[in-house]
């Protein structure tokens, strides 16, 4: 029988922070790997970086949406 998955308590004082891979932001913006890794040396998309892997919060890639609909709408 497979054990349950783990799951982190969600409090309000520290709230749960989703982490996507490149390649995840990959295939979410349907842009290749090169793309993605100029995003993030621009600063245009945020990121974390754990011990040598890097990571993208769901929120920061939200907002990198945002801000672009934003500047196409203008």
């Amino acid at each position: 029988m497979a054990s349950p998955p783990l799951t982190v308590p969600h409090t309000e004082a520290a709230p749960v922070l989703d982490l996507l891979t490149v390649p995840q932001v990959m295939a979410r913006l349907q842009l290749g790997r090169s793309a993605v890794y100029d995003l993030l040396h621009t600063g245009q998309l945020a990121s974390i970086t754990l011990c040598r892997a890097r990571r993208i919060p769901t929120h920061a890639l939200a907002d990198f949406i945002r801000t672009r609909l934003e500047q196409d709408a203008a």
